[in-house]
Parts: structure tokens; C-alpha cells; sequence
């Protein structure tokens, strides 16, 4: 089939998009308010675009808690979700009034970041601590209404669980990290395997 993408005329119950860009990491955001309240959120529209230095990105349909939070502060934290993690970050994107803190809502552990000010998952494996470099409200629609911002944060420190550093190397896949897909389906890595690019 083809349909046309800015008309979305795909005719289906639901937009296969996302179901055709998967799968793709959560970025499950913390950040703190300006009166120290955190704030927990998993964005399903992340990822890292640079490695040198080190940028990420996450799309926000409108003007959420934590896209005020990271503006206000200037700072924020990319938690990963993993599948011993799915419930509590599951539970964590539960539409609530701002000023709750969802690490308490899903019962999760806050732990301090060297770098900055916002707590990060203590149960999560990995953690990047960043700062808030730009956003960007994307063109055709209101941010204030539905509309889309990318936020993009430069990562400036680190947290990787020991447990899973194996002879100098990271091994993702025994953290077994959790995607989105389409619809309300997820994927979950079990898995690796390698291949060299061309000489």
C-alpha cells in the first residue's frame, strides 16, 4: 500500500506510523520544578543524535511538566527503562497534576546526580545527566495546543550500572532495555549480535 503522509489518509483505525518507526528507546525523563517537586515521565519519541560530544532529543506534545521543568531549570536526566522496570515506568506516565512526584507514585527510588540537581532512577542501570541545550517547537501546529517541541540535551555525565560492564564493554543486552513500538506493544532486547562494517 501507499498513502499520503501529510494527509494521513492510511484509512486504518489507527496511524501506522509508529508502528513502522520501532523500535525506539523511551527516553524516561526526571526532572525537578523550580520548587524542587521531581517529575518522572517516559517520552517515546527519543533518542541520541551525536557521540561527540554526546546530544540527545525527545519530542513533547504539548507544553508537558517536564518540558517546563527542563526550560526552567536547564537541566535534566535520561533514565533507561528496562523490563524489570516496565510497570514502574508504565505507571509513571499516568496523566497527573503537576506537582506529583511520580517516583513516588511508582514506587522508585530517587538518587542524586553529580552534575545536576535533578534526581535520577536509583533501580535503572543507566542514567545520563544533561543540560538543557534547545528547543525546538516544530512547525505546523501550536505548542500550547497539540502541537510538537523537540528538546535537545547535551549529556554531561554518566551512570552505568557495574554489574553490567563485562571486560571493558557495556552489555546492553543483559539489561534487557525495553522499546516502544505501535499501538500499546513494546519490545524488550534479550540479544546482540555484531557485524563489521566493510573494510
Amino acid at each position: 500500500m501507499f498513502y499520503d503522509a501529510v494527509k494521513n489518509d492510511h484509512g486504518f483505525e489507527y496511524d501506522p506510523f509508529k508502528a513502522i518507526m520501532a523500535p525506539r528507546p523511551i527516553g524516561w525523563i526526571s526532572s525537578l520544578d523550580e520548587t524542587g517537586v521531581a517529575n518522572l515521565a517516559p517520552y517515546s519519541f527519543f533518542n541520541a543524535v551525536a557521540d561527540c560530544p554526546h546530544y540527545v532529543v525527545f519530542g513533547s506534545k504539548g507544553r508537558k511538566d517536564s518540558l517546563r521543568n527542563i526550560e526552567a531549570t536547564g537541566e535534566f536526566v535520561c533514565n533507561m527503562a528496562v523490563w524489570d522496570l516496565r510497570d514502574e515506568m508504565n505507571a509513571s506516565s499516568a496523566a497527573v497534576d503537576a506537582g506529583t512526584d511520580e517516583f513516588a507514585m511508582a514506587g522508585l527510588t530517587k538518587a542524586d546526580c553529580r552534575l545536576v540537581k535533578a534526581p535520577r532512577v536509583a533501580e535503572s542501570p543507566v542514567a545520563m545527566e544533561c543540560k538543557h541545550v534547545e528547543t525546538v517547537n516544530l512547525p505546523g501546529h501550536d505548542i500550547g495546543a497539540d502541537g510538537y517541541a523537540i528538546v535537545i540535551g547535551q549529556v554531561i555525565g554518566i551512570h552505568i550500572d557495574d554489574d553490567y560492564i563485562e571486560d571493558g564493554r557495556v552489555n546492553t543486552a543483559a539489561m534487557k532495555p525495553i522499546a516502544r513500538m505501535g499501538y500499546s506493544e513494546y519490545a524488550v532486547v534479550t540479544e546482540a549480535f555484531r557485524m563489521r562494517r566493510p573494510a
